[in-house]
């Protein structure tokens, strides 16, 4: 396992910050479910910042890590279905649900592809959410043109999310080094957009 630098401990830390400050901040005109959704994203992703400066890519090794890496893309694409589209929040509500209870139990009792089939179902689902509604709606004049950065953070967790699926499948799609060099910058890049996103709106 590549150990980590102190560049990466640098982006980690950025990240983190950002994340805590959008949890501080908030994002004003926004529904308390929803508000609940993306502090438990941003949470998970300062929590998840903190363990690897502190503990290093060792932690990657874990079966917990994409169980909880999960949690960032649902949060963010139940907050903003909830958001943006109420009707919809009960049905996707329950499909989180299930997708995230589908992902703890075969992260557990299966392996290889059959494992990896439920985590790239859901990371696809809510990644292809974070990644269409704020542009959509950014280009239908329904939300400020800014807040089609949170799309773009969208399409990065979706890639940031597979790849760390492949990595612990043991079947990754870019060697495990390069995995590990792109993953801090990918996490920065990803919060930031987000961050910007969400001010924009």
């Amino acid at each position: 396992m590549k150990k980590i630098s102190g560049r990466d401990r640098l982006l980690l830390l950025i990240m983190g910050l950002l994340a805590a400050y959008q949890i501080v901040e908030g994002i004003s005109d926004t529904g308390t479910f929803a508000l609940a959704a993306f502090t438990v994203a941003f949470g998970v992703l300062l929590v998840a910042g903190l363990l690897l400066i502190i503990l290093g890519f060792d932690i990657l090794n874990s079966p917990l890590v994409v169980i909880i890496s999960t949690i960032v893309p649902l949060s963010l694409s139940l907050g903003l279905v909830s958001e943006h589209l109420p009707d919809w929040q009960p049905i996707y509500l329950t499909f989180a649900i299930l997708g995230f209870l589908l992902i703890v139990i075969t992260r557990f009792k299966l392996t290889g592809a059959f494992a990896i089939i439920p985590v790239a179902t859901v990371h696809g689902i809510a990644g292809m959410l974070i990644f269409l509604l704020p542009i959509i709606f950014s280009i239908q004049g329904k939300t400020p043109a800014g807040f089609a950065w949170v799309g773009f953070g969208g399409a990065l967790i979706g890639v940031g999310g597979l790849l760390l699926t492949f990595l612990k499948s043991g079947k990754p799609i870019l060697s495990k080094d390069t995995i590990l060099r792109v993953f801090p910058g990918l996490l920065l890049l990803m919060t930031a957009t987000f961050v910007i996103g969400f001010a924009a709106r």
